[in-house]
């Protein structure tokens, strides 16, 4: 389930009735506010800006996510299931799913809504999804968290270490007290900012009840987004238990983790009044970390974070049993983690490895997100996926990228404050035994091997993106996902179980749904480009990429509206086990397995504060496909492991790529 988080936000209309469609995956509702220009100045130096609408103002009207009726749940798994199975094996799932459809399935149902109506202040699906991110025993590093770094500062100079991190963490700090300020501007969706994205309708609709305003931002065609995950940002971590692990969100708490050759430093970057503590000081403080000539940590506590979940809640407990329990609260109760390294990057894929994985020992990968700042600069984000889909923290980041370059706190050789940071700042000392120390051994020797086995590849399409796609009344996102299945049926001859996340952060306590990107029409397509390339006309091909474009769009839409079929099945699933009910065979054909088994796992990401997004492939045989369309080129950032040539699959990626847009300019294929 670690995609990207979703990550595009793409608006769609359909009559009657207005749909707003958010793509994103694992996925990230992203706001049509255009981030580098907004019109609200901050207020003091303690604040972003000041919305004229309180932050949560929408929350209580948001729409209920809705639960889809049983035939459409059915009908779309089967259109899913179509492209990969054949005939014979698409019979006996057509029969068991009709056979769940008239018996246990309907009872499953109706339960459910049953459920749903007494819990109308959630959605059915946030927590089955929760426990099923928090009970996975997995290690986070690799199958559940993602990165998603920042574009450099634009003014070069900036980029130093020591100044980046100053106003990363400055900015940090101011956007958490707007946000508990409740003057964060509200996440919403602009269909047309003309009339919505305007003082003049947020001086109206402030004075509207908040159980009313979602429909009067409706009626100008915006829409506003649940922001219920946005409190989870702060003050959190991930706490191992066995079993199933804990959120924990202390927001009293003051003080910033920073890492450093796997040390843990800790300082206040709230005073006591709740006021940022002067940038210099901070400044000074980071500089002493920096300086620090305390030895690399010879047993890193942080690669614990890395291991198995059931194996690091039982090493967690001793540590606890060793008397570190009050500096464990302290880890997880930081504001967030600030992880410093001393190594500079290479380049994109350098840049790739170490934003997702780094080297297990300078990461505390249970905190709710992490900033991490290497030795020249590049930054990025780190976060644990459990909480939320990345909503929240695509904003932040944003927001941060927004505030550090156009109003940074201190400069290139800005003096640090003559403060004794040897006396704010503290270095965390835990008891350790010997039990802990090997399981600290064994948990680096785990990592070490999980990840020696990861490869990440990159591509960067030059030859057309999403103008050229736009005029040819083509959606970039359908054209690229078709790039991905005409790419792996190139390499490996085959129409695979593929997965792309959509936000329902339409909905109040919506999370994500899946768009299913193969389909009849994508393998059609895919086969007559990759097999007959010389036995269709142009108009015959585009004919084909016109198909594939407009069913791609009908599912986004669905998606988007909570119209999927996958969050239905599982919630039914979860229901029945939860009740102790045996599974109908449905849930044990090999095709539902097979449909479950992710080989494709996409994701999309455009925004003017990240540069690269990525995570793992979510099964061994998989690649894990980050990717953006700009407006005119295409790029990938994918990875795989052993089973999978990601190198290769790139290559028939490109070659894909090149020949839709061969057809796009009227050209046969040669």
């Amino acid at each position: 389930m670690a995609s990207l988080l979703p990550m595009q936000c793409v608006a769609s209309l359909r009559k009657p009735g207005s749909l707003i469609h958010l793509r994103g995956a694992a996925s990230l509702g992203i706001n049509k506010r255009n981030y580098s220009s907004s019109k609200k100045a901050a207020t003091s130096g303690e604040y972003l800006h000041q919305s004229v609408v309180p932050s949560m103002h929408y929350q209580k009207s948001l729409p209920r996510l809705p639960i889809p009726k049983l035939e459409d749940t059915v009908r779309r798994y089967l259109a899913a299931q179509k492209p990969l199975l054949d005939d014979e094996q698409f019979r006996t799932t057509e029969k068991l799913t009709q056979d769940f459809q008239s018996g246990v399935g309907k009872q499953l149902h109706e339960e459910l809504v049953a459920q749903d109506k007494r819990n109308k202040h959630t959605s059915y699906i946030s927590g089955p999804w929760s426990d099923m991110y928090l009970s996975a025993r997995d290690s986070v590093v690799l199958n559940f968290n993602p990165f998603m770094s920042f574009n450099p500062d634009p003014k070069t100079e900036y980029n130093d270490q020591l100044v980046r991190s100053t106003n990363m963490v400055c900015s940090a700090v101011r956007f958490m007290k707007t946000l508990r300020a409740g003057i964060l501007e509200p996440e919403v969706y602009h269909l047309n900012p003309a009339k919505s994205d305007t003082d003049g309708f947020k001086r109206f609709i402030r004075w509207v009840p908040s159980s009313l305003s979602w429909y009067g931002a409706y009626m100008v065609n915006a829409y506003p987004l649940d922001m219920s995950q946005y409190f989870r940002l702060f003050n959190s971590s991930r706490i191992p238990k066995t079993g199933r692990d804990e959120l924990f969100t202390d927001e009293k708490a003051r003080h910033l983790l920073v890492m450093r050759n796997g040390n843990m430093y800790v300082f206040d970057v709230v005073d006591k009044d709740g006021n940022l503590v002067e940038p210099a000081e901070i400044q000074s403080h980071l500089k002493y970390i920096l300086s620090d000539s305390a030895p690399t940590a010879a047993f890193p506590l942080g690669v614990l974070t890395s291991e198995n979940r059931d194996v690091w809640a039982g090493l967690r407990n001793k540590l606890v049993a060793a008397g570190n329990a009050e500096d464990l609260r302290v880890v997880d109760s930081a504001l967030f983690c600030l992880s410093l390294d001393d190594e500079s990057m290479t380049d994109h894929i350098h840049i790739s490895h170490n934003m997702l994985h780094g080297d297990g020992c300078n990461r505390w990968y249970d905190k709710s997100f992490s900033i991490i700042l290497t030795k020249d600069g590049q930054a990025a984000i780190n976060f644990e996926h459990s909480w939320g889909d990345g909503v929240a923290v695509l904003r932040f980041q944003n927001e941060i990228f927004k505030d550090t370059t156009e109003k940074p706190l201190v400069h290139p050789g800005s003096a640090a404050a003559a403060v004794d940071s040897s006396s704010a700042v503290r270095r965390l000392q835990f008891n350790l035994d010997t039990e802990v120390e090997t399981g600290i051994q064994t948990a680096k020797e785990n990592f070490d091997s999980a990840v020696s086995k990861l490869t990440i590849d990159a591509l960067e399409f030059k030859k057309g993106g999403k103008q050229q796609l736009k005029k040819s009344k083509l959606s970039p996102d359908a054209i690229a996902q078709l790039a991905f299945q005409m790419g792996f049926l190139r390499q490996y001859g085959q129409t695979v179980a593929t997965y792309e996340s959509c936000s329902t952060a339409a909905f109040r306590h919506g999370r994500t749904e899946t768009i299913r990107p193969a389909s009849v029409h994508t393998q059609r397509c895919a086969h007559a480009f990759v097999r007959e390339p010389g036995q269709h006309s142009v108009e015959q091909f585009q004919g084909l990429l016109s198909e594939c474009s407009k069913y791609h769009g009908q599912l986004t839409r669905e998606a988007a509206m909570g119209q999927g079929f996958d969050r239905h099945l599982f919630a039914m699933k979860y229901l029945a086990n939860s009740q102790g009910q045996a599974l109908h065979s449905l849930y044990s054909d090999p095709a539902y397995t097979a449909i479950n088994h992710n080989i494709l796992s996409t994701s999309t990401l455009t925004s003017p504060a990240v540069n690269l997004g990525g995570f793992a492939p979510v099964v061994p045989d998989g690649f894990g496909v980050g990717y953006g369309v700009h407006d005119d080129w295409i790029g990938c950032n994918v990875s795989s492991y052993p089973d999978r040539n990601v190198h290769d699959f790139l290559q028939c990626v490109h070659k894909s790529l090149e020949d839709i847009f061969t057809v796009l300019e009227g050209k046969a294929l040669g």
